[in-house]
């Protein structure tokens, strides 16, 4: 079973996100900030993040360099989710190693079929 783990400081986002990823299959944890993300990955590498951008403490654009900087984590796909839809924030992203960026609001739909994407793309 594909473990995705969800990162946003929002537990109804969070919960709603968790609620269509089990639906369809996949294996979920989640984190409600920076630092509980790092020490969620360290103990059990998910196959691939959904991190928020904007969240108190550490930001995810923070941790998302924390991870490309470590050779353990360096390919890890991340999915940058953010209500920040601005071209130069969607190109930073992109530049600190995101693999894709999806903009809240986003539907459920959309975020599942961009999950698979990456997936087949990180294993194939």
């Amino acid at each position: 079973m594909t473990n995705v783990l969800i990162v946003d400081d929002n537990e109804d986002l969070r919960e709603l996100v968790t609620l269509k990823l089990r639906y369809c299959g996949f294996d979920v944890r989640t984190a409600a900030n920076g630092a509980d993300a790092l020490q969620s990955v360290a103990e059990l590498t998910p196959d691939i993040v959904l991190l928020d951008v904007m969240m108190p403490g550490m930001s995810g654009l923070e941790v998302l360099e924390h991870w490309r900087a470590d050779a353990a984590t360096a390919s890890l796909p991340v999915v940058l989710l953010t209500a920040k839809a601005q071209v130069a924030e969607v190109v930073q992203g992109f530049e600190l190693g995101a693999d894709d960026y999806i903009v809240k609001p986003f539907r459920n739909r959309d975020l599942v079929d961009r999950v698979n994407e990456i997936l087949d793309r990180s294993h194939g």
